[in-house]
């Protein structure tokens, strides 16, 4: 499963992009379930921010959903928190 997060605006308006690719990995179970939860409750379409908040775009392979702060579920905010610290 390759997971890609890219994340916009913020104060400095800085683009931050990672993905990992799970296939292989002792945990990608783990990564499995917090990757679908985190979908689950994301929107098609990108949604309307707070300023200097940040956006998300989350794609799971191929199929992609937008969240922005401050309304993301706790399952969005660990998957784009693990992706952004882990992947490259």
């Amino acid at each position: 499963m390759r997971i890609q997060v890219r994340r916009t605006g913020g104060f400095a308006g800085i683009e931050r992009h990672a993905e990992v690719e799970t296939s292989g990995r002792p945990d990608a179970r783990e990564w499995q379930a917090l990757a679908e939860a985190a979908m689950a409750d994301g929107r098609g379409t990108p949604p309307v921010g707070v300023p200097d908040g940040f956006s998300y775009q989350i794609t799971v392979d191929g199929k992609t959903v937008y969240c922005a702060d401050p309304r993301l579920t706790d399952a969005q905010s660990r998957l784009i928190s693990r992706v952004l610290k882990e992947g490259a």
